[in-house]
């Protein structure tokens, strides 16, 4: 469901889906170059900051848990390397508070949603993530508990599938199978940010940057060396699936053996964003650099697969 869709010389934005309660907002925009320079798709699906006013009066916390939830502005991050790179963007403005993106729409803790006497049973049981309270819809957070005032409505949670996380699943689907078709391959980076891991400094100084393919799962090892050679280079310290391997949205995408690659990148929320964790950081152009050089890395080494990328694209 495309809402909107603006250009602006070789640039081309799609507005696709729709925030529930949202007056008529796009629960997510796609952007990219016409023709794409590279057959890489940066996709970001937690940093969304469009709070509906509804949602809002339903949280316990709305001051706190939005914040925490949140891959906090790493949307900028992502914005400033595709415009340097070529690489087409896709960006969620439906909140992770509202519906997480990384999550199987089926990953639902029922014990929150109204009537869930009627819930699909024991064989659709939720999974690990919402049993945990981090589930399709997050329900608890450490430190805070419950987030909600009152149950789901089920005709809501399936607004949130319709509206928000089926189109953007589509689109994303829809713009990596293109790549593949022009170029022969794709590489989608499913764009994150985490929590400092421990202190940064000392002998075993905690890591800024995790690249996650499900080990070994979703992603051509030769990418993932390439990315981790790039990071080494430039100084960066990086970790391999620990304590992020990935989730739905590697699972659901990545494709190796037909050419469709995906990681995870993940990236300290501290190299990016000020001492309070809440808005941009003197961190962020040196994280934009080294995640561009990352990026335009993975491409010369996706050009560099059998038949090289300027001939699939001819």
């Amino acid at each position: 469901m495309d809402r909107f869709e603006t250009s602006r010389g070789d640039s081309l934005n799609r507005g696709g889906g729709m925030i529930p309660a949202g007056d008529g907002k796009p629960a997510f925009t796609l952007c990219r170059r016409r023709p794409l320079p590279i057959p890489v798709l940066i996709a970001v699906p937690h940093a969304g900051r469009e709070y509906p006013l509804p949602l809002m009066r339903k949280m316990r916390h709305p001051d706190i848990a939005p914040i925490r939830l949140e891959d906090r502005m790493v949307d900028f991050v992502a914005n400033e390397v595709a415009r340097e790179t070529g690489a087409a963007l896709l960006v969620a403005h439906a909140p992770r508070a509202m519906i997480d993106l990384n999550r199987s729409p089926d990953d639902v803790d029922w014990e929150m949603v109204e009537g869930r006497a009627d819930s699909p049973g024991p064989r659709h049981a939720a999974g690990r993530r919402a049993r945990s309270g981090l589930g399709l819809v997050p329900r608890r957070l450490p430190g805070l508990g419950e987030l909600w005032k009152s149950p789901l409505p089920r005709d809501e949670l399936q607004a949130r599938i319709d509206l928000v996380h089926q189109p953007y699943h589509a689109a994303l689907a829809r713009t990596l199978e293109a790549m593949r078709d022009r170029w022969g391959a794709a590489l989608l980076i499913d764009m994150h940010s985490m929590p400092p891991l421990g202190p940064k400094t000392g002998e075993n100084a905690a890591v800024d940057f995790v690249i996650g393919d499900r080990f070994g799962g979703t992603c051509e090892s030769r990418l993932v060396m390439a990315g981790f050679d790039h990071l080494d280079a430039v100084g960066a310290r990086s970790a391999h699936n620990r304590p992020y391997a990935g989730g739905y949205v590697l699972d659901r995408h990545g494709a190796p053996g037909r050419g469709v690659n995906a990681m995870q990148l993940e990236i300290c929320r501290t190299a990016y964003l000020d001492k309070e964790l809440r808005g941009p950081g003197a961190g962020l152009p040196d994280v934009v650099q080294i995640v561009t050089g990352l990026v335009r890395r993975m491409a010369d080494e996706l050009a560099g697969a059998p038949g090289g990328l300027a001939e699939a694209a001819e």
